[in-house]
């Protein structure tokens, strides 16, 4: 199983800017751990990111198909981005939001997600360790679904028997 990580504007910048909100973390260390994770969880993982609003709509559309779930964080366009939201929608994948910072006790601008009602679930304020807890959370509904889909099909095989 597959799992696209799909960060937006400014991460490429962690590590450097505002450590105060974001720490000191860089995305690479991120990326790192997680890959660590679903290497041990045997599943694929890919990572892209991205300042530019259409590329990160591009690239939710691409995983259709491609992959099983999506974790993202939109950044800055969690909260103007309808174009995000309706290619979020459009895929109908299992999708967690993540934000390293809590949104909620931020500026009020911030406080609002275009995202989130789309999306699975939200993880917020749990700064770089969110994208852990994404990545048990997204591995634990995939295995459900896996779980699922191959019942359905036992099933299936059972009734036309």
């Amino acid at each position: 199983m597959k799992i696209v990580v799909i960060q937006g504007p400014n991460l490429n910048m962690l590590g450097h800017r505002e450590q105060n909100v974001y720490g000191a973390m860089k995305l690479e260390e991120i990326h790192s751990q997680m890959e660590a994770v679903a290497k041990q969880n045997n599943f694929e993982i890919e990572f892209f990111q991205s300042n530019l609003e259409g590329e990160i709509v591009d690239k939710i559309q691409e995983c259709l198909g491609d992959a099983d779930g999506i974790i993202i964080n939109p950044a800055a366009y969690t909260h103007s981005s309808i174009a995000i939201r309706d290619a979020i929608s459009a895929v109908a994948l299992p999708a967690i939001e993540v934000h390293i910072s809590n949104i909620y006790r931020r500026e009020e601008f911030r406080q609002k997600s275009m995202t989130a009602a789309v999306c699975t679930g939200q993880i917020s304020g749990f700064g770089p360790f969110g994208y852990h807890l994404a990545m048990i959370s997204m591995m634990q509904m995939l295995g459900e679904l896996d779980a699922l889909r191959k019942a359905q099909i036992a099933q299936q095989q059972v009734a036309q028997a």
